[in-house]
């Protein structure tokens, strides 16, 4: 192990999404983004439907899309609980595409039988999937 690096475990319900050594991470926390390096305070916060943004230990930016869940960070250790997740280079992006316009047509109509805050939830995961599919800069 790298003097600067800790260990990210990225689970969700179906399987152990990624666990490797990382350099930083930047979680999308329901209060803002929240970054962990090594040698971080223990935490555990409530994450966001948005874009998990890490440094692997051999300095190449990696994205994923992740749905909301918890984040724990102590000993050196982050595990995030995702309720989904997926690696940016793994994401149908024309469905993510298809996927937010879908959201986007719900949510132009105003009718009771169609459930918003379904169709926000839905649209937010639409364009974190996107954007995690997108080369780092």
């Amino acid at each position: 192990m790298a003097e600067s690096t800790f260990m990210l475990e990225v689970v969700t319900p179906e399987r152990i999404l990624y666990r490797d050594e990382i350099q930083f991470m930047v979680a999308p926390g329901i209060e803002g983004e929240l970054g962990i390096m090594k040698n971080h305070a223990p935490l555990v916060a409530a994450l966001n439907i948005g874009v998990l943004r890490y440094q692997t230990s051999t300095g190449v930016d990696k994205r994923m899309a992740i749905s909301g869940g918890f984040m724990e960070v102590i000993d050196n250790g982050t595990r995030v609980l995702a309720e989904t997740a997926e690696h940016g280079s793994e994401i149908d992006v024309l469905r993510a595409k298809a996927a937010k316009e879908r959201a986007e047509k719900r949510l132009e109509v105003r009718s009771e039988e169609i459930n918003h805050a379904r169709a926000k939830m839905a649209l937010q995961r639409a364009i974190a999937r996107i954007r995690a599919s997108e080369k780092p800069l």
